[in-house]
């Protein structure tokens, strides 16, 4: 029995472990993929993205763009729209 039982919480524990990979796997695929299309959409590089750059480009970020310039600035960042993107998922998993 007591074999069986570490193999069974040696397995849930490796599971656990190939899952947290998985999932950070696919958020650096996430943020890799942002920052791809962010630097395409930025036309003057200047790591900002104005709503004008954002059209077209980056429909999410131009649907919310009002949501994500929480400071009103006129734009907005990489790191602004992965907050905002944070922000949503973990409001889905409410």
């Amino acid at each position: 029995m007591r074999i069986f039982t570490g193999l069974l919480l040696a397995t849930l524990v490796s599971t656990a472990f190939a899952q947290t990979d998985d999932m950070q796997a696919k958020l650096q695929q996430a943020k890799t993929e942002l920052e791809k299309r962010f630097n395409a959409a930025d036309a003057n590089h200047d790591g900002k993205l104005t709503l004008d750059e954002a059209k077209g480009k980056m429909p999410r970020v131009y649907k919310n763009f009002a949501a994500i310039d929480t400071q009103n600035n006129g734009y907005v960042t990489q790191e602004q729209i992965e907050q905002f993107a944070e922000m949503k998922l973990a409001e889905k998993k409410r």
